[in-house]
């Protein structure tokens, strides 16, 4: 399964996503990328997570994006845009995307912590449906790594705190 612009234009979306996850690495924030594609294929904004930076859960990729996106467009209304992401969208995010008016969202990889389809009392059907398609698991491998490369960093850094005490 591919998006509009098919499996090997998904791949290169994703790895511009990816570029911006390792931004949120190197800026010590959960490394998720975020990127929006116009029908055309124009890549409209970039984003990363900057909750730590921003101090609002709010600062989601997904969302900083979208936000970017709406503002280049002069709309938030962004019918036919995708959205390229590294880690499975929330429930917030999700539902930012829907009202967006999205064409679809492909992801690199579960969020089995709080991916839209996981979270409580979000009905699952809404996105069965054709208001947006998903597409799963482009890049996986890349973004699980980095993901991993992440808390791993985190856990040593913490364990390292504890030694010290």
């Amino acid at each position: 399964m591919s998006s509009i612009f098919g499996k090997q234009q998904d791949i290169i979306f994703m790895q511009k996503a990816l570029a911006q996850a390792q931004r949120a690495f190197k800026a010590d924030e959960v490394p998720i990328g975020a990127i929006v594609v116009d029908q055309e294929g124009k890549i409209l904004a970039r984003a990363y997570n900057q909750m730590q930076k921003r101090c609002t859960q709010l600062a989601h990729a997904e969302a900083l994006a979208l936000q970017k996106a709406g503002k280049k467009r002069g709309d938030w209304r962004l019918n036919g845009c995708w959205v390229y992401v590294t880690l499975q969208p929330c429930a917030m995010c999700m539902n930012a995307i829907l009202l967006s008016r999205c064409a679809g969202v492909v992801y690199g990889t579960e969020s089995h912590l709080f991916g839209y389809h996981l979270d409580k009392g979000i009905p699952v059907q809404i996105y069965k449906s054709d208001i947006v398609q998903i597409v799963p698991g482009v890049c996986q491998s890349q973004a699980i790594d980095l993901l991993q490369q992440f808390f791993q960093k985190k856990r040593k850094k913490k364990g390292e705190l504890h030694e010290e005490q």
